[in-house]
């Protein structure tokens, strides 16, 4: 990856918690001015890893550079970050409006006027309760609450798990608008992989608390093809990978890596990967790894 960094996470580990799950040599990093995905499925260590990132959770080996300062940081890094939850984390009784006398004092950079212009623009009245907000107007208004400090980096945890697509699609005008200055970056844990299809512009796979891939959106969707083919077809081929085979009475489908595509018969079906198939398959195989099956339900190698 080339330009300055908005963030590096470089080799980051974690001592185990509840259930024994910890990040395990973590690495990745986003340049300034562009939005990278962090795609798995529930429970594969996003929300961890954006802690972890925040200096809200120590790690035990590895370093983290966030803005061009490391973590654990000055207090003052807090100005330039912005937090959208799957949740809101504000006071259910407050007033809009009681919103912004609240966290006003806290950001030096704080501008009221384009808080409220933010709260007209998103169709949100000052007078409302926080705790009456629907989940895409209190996500809006978490929106609202970091560009009104002017932060440079938006870090979005689940923010559109339950949303429909009309709040979907506004997220990401959001996004768009934001890094129109090219000093903006976004960072965008997601379970949801079409979130991405039109924001993302790198891609970090994470499962069972380990990077699985890392790259731009294209490179990871150009590293792999799904493969579909009759029971039994692809049991004799020799050097090819088959990663997270899924198998029924009707055949087999899985991933193979494009460098081997070129190996495999004409009659089987070989198409381009979407970044859920990508996930999806590539996590099936962690697990397999995991629980001691075959990493990849490959075929003879």
């Amino acid at each position: 990856m080339n330009g300055e960094p908005a963030f590096a996470i470089r080799n980051v580990s974690t001592a185990p918690a509840g259930g024994g799950f910890a990040l395990r040599d973590v690495s990745f990093e986003l340049p300034t001015g562009f939005v990278m995905g962090l795609i798995g499925a529930n429970g594969a260590g996003k929300t961890t890893t954006i802690r972890c990132l925040l200096g809200m959770r120590p790690i035990a080996s590895g370093e983290i550079e966030l803005l061009g300062r490391p973590v654990p940081g000055p207090i003052e890094l807090r100005q330039d970050i912005g937090v959208v939850l799957d949740h809101t984390y504000l006071v259910g009784d407050w007033r809009l409006a009681d919103v912004e006398r609240t966290l006003r004092p806290f950001y030096e950079r704080w501008d009221s006027r384009r808080y409220r212009q933010l709260l007209d623009e998103f169709s949100l009245d000052p007078r409302t309760r926080v705790k009456d907000l629907s989940r895409g107007m209190a996500m809006k208004l978490m929106i609202a609450v970091a560009l009104s400090h002017r932060a440079r980096l938006l870090v979005f945890d689940e923010p559109t798990s339950g949303l429909d697509p009309v709040a979907r699609d506004e997220l990401v005008g959001i996004i768009g608008d934001f890094l129109v200055d090219d000093g903006h970056s976004v960072l965008f844990s997601t379970h949801i992989t079409t979130d991405l299809d039109r924001v993302g512009d790198y891609v970090t796979i994470i499962h069972g608390g380990r990077i699985v891939m890392t790259g731009t959106k294209d490179e990871v969707l150009d590293a792999f093809r799904v493969v579909r083919a009759g029971p039994g077809e692809l049991d004799d081929y020799v050097g090819i990978e088959l990663i997270g085979a899924r198998r029924s009475a009707a055949g087999v489908a899985a991933l193979v890596r494009t460098d081997e595509a070129w190996l495999l018969e004409e009659s089987v079906l070989v198409e381009p990967a979407t970044l859920e198939e990508i996930a999806v398959h590539t996590g099936l195989a962690r697990v397999g790894r995991e629980n001691g099956r075959p990493a990849t339900g490959r075929s003879r190698v």
